[in-house]
């Protein structure tokens, strides 16, 4: 059996947001999804799934759903042959373009650096 890291209300109550944000943002594209759409404004299905390289169709569905569902998007269906759907961020998804923006920054200064060596390419 594990021990708890947490022993103190203090201790955990101090996680619970990351671990709420943490569950929100769990999915390797969502950061980018919020990204682009954030970047374009306005971002069709299609649109993203170029952007995305490597996505599936499926994924791409999954976790914009997510990101519905949790707030942070709004999905405009026009009733057109073929469907048409639009997405663009919802005030709490805008609430976040700052810390993607940070992270960005932060980014480049650490991680786009000539010094950096990233350990997942070699």
């Amino acid at each position: 059996m594990s021990v708890n890291k947490f022993q103190s209300e203090d201790m955990l109550a101090r996680c619970v947001p990351m671990s709420l944000l943490q569950g929100v943002l769990s999915g390797k594209w969502k950061l980018l999804i919020l990204w682009y759409i954030a970047f374009y404004e306005v971002q069709r299905f299609g649109e993203l799934y170029r952007r995305l390289d490597g996505i599936t169709q499926s994924t791409l569905t999954k976790q914009l759903r997510e990101l519905e569902q949790d707030g942070f998007l709004h999905r405009k269906v026009f009733p057109e042959v073929p469907p048409h759907v639009e997405y663009t961020l919802t005030e709490q998804g805008k609430s976040f373009v700052p810390v993607l923006q940070q992270m960005v920054t932060w980014s480049e200064g650490h991680l786009c650096s000539e010094d950096y060596v990233n350990p997942y390419h070699p």
